[in-house]
């Protein structure tokens, strides 16, 4: 059962968003990357508040450098539907099981980004999860 509502539209979508931000770290990476999307949409906190659904998610101003720089345009393989599919179902991994922000800097990973604890680091990506209780329904299982 799907922990977001989606399309097969949406699943294309989050698909290509997956090649475009993380194909160079692998299935693992990649998956990571969807793990974020996913709860962005479900945290409703922060700066995530009233998104619903992915493509808002996707768009949403700002938030990833795939489709602000124009990389976000190869199509949707099967590899990456299906790494979208089992984001959807609910499926987290570490680091990015409770993550809302991640990025690639040029050296460490900060301590800190948006003012949220490094949780660790995969590949060039660092991932930060949310404190205080603003963000909690992030950290509820899924039903």
């Amino acid at each position: 059962m799907a922990v977001v509502k989606h399309t097969s539209a949406d699943i294309n979508l989050l698909a290509r968003l997956l090649r475009a931000e993380a194909e160079g770290e692998g299935e693992r990476g990649m998956m990571l990357v969807g793990n974020v999307g996913i709860n962005r949409i479900r945290a409703n906190c922060s700066d995530f508040k009233n998104l619903r659904t992915i493509p808002q998610m996707i768009y949403q101003p700002h938030a990833f450098e795939a489709v602000q720089k124009g990389y976000f345009y190869q199509r949707a393989r099967e590899s990456e539907r299906r790494l979208a599919r089992r984001a959807v179902k609910g499926e987290r991994q570490w680091p990015a099981k409770f993550s809302l922000w991640y990025f690639r800097p040029p050296a460490d990973c900060p301590q800190t980004w948006y003012n949220q604890p490094l949780v660790g680091r995969y590949k060039l990506h660092c991932f930060y999860q949310p404190t205080g209780k603003e963000c909690d329904n992030i950290y509820n299982t899924f039903a």
